[in-house]
């Protein structure tokens, strides 16, 4: 052991090193807060030129809509007890005291129609013609596909 002394540390108590250099915190506060506020000040004016945009193009929009028809304006969910403020049926889907719900109606269509894509049945059985689902068939066109393009071994 050396006798000498050695002044490894500041008056602060911080180690010193000639080759090594360290930070005396791992954060600085001010340049947080600062970025902060830059990005606060970034936002507002955003906001400051995105608004009155969305405004004018709202209002653009609501001008250059088309209106509703004569007939179709004077229509009114009020008018349902009175069958004679509407055209007689069959009337479009959408209007009011209509019976039907058209976004329940093509959930209705998109339900039936994978149903029959995903069963299997005979379509003809006499003629030995069948129907499968569409995964199946897609598996079996790739198998065929694949099977046509390997080389016959001799």
């Amino acid at each position: 052991m050396s006798t000498k002394s050695h002044d490894s540390h500041h008056k602060n108590g911080a180690p010193v090193h000639e080759t090594v250099a360290f930070e005396p915190r791992d954060i600085n506060v001010s340049t947080v807060v600062k970025q902060l506020i830059y990005l606060a000040i970034t936002i507002a004016v955003a906001l400051a030129i995105c608004v009155p945009i969305l405004n004018f193009l709202t209002k653009v929009s609501a001008e250059s809509d088309t209106p509703l028809p004569p007939v179709r304006a004077t229509m009114h969910m009020e008018d349902c007890a009175n069958p004679n403020a509407f055209p007689p049926e069959p009337r479009l889907q959408g209007l009011p005291c209509h019976e039907n719900d058209p976004q329940q109606d093509l959930r209705e269509k998109i339900a039936a129609d994978e149903a029959v894509n995903e069963s299997a049945g005979w379509v003809d059985k006499a003629n030995g013609i069948a129907k499968i689902p569409v995964k199946d068939a897609m598996r079996l066109v790739v198998e065929k596909a694949a099977g046509s393009a390997m080389p016959e071994k001799k």
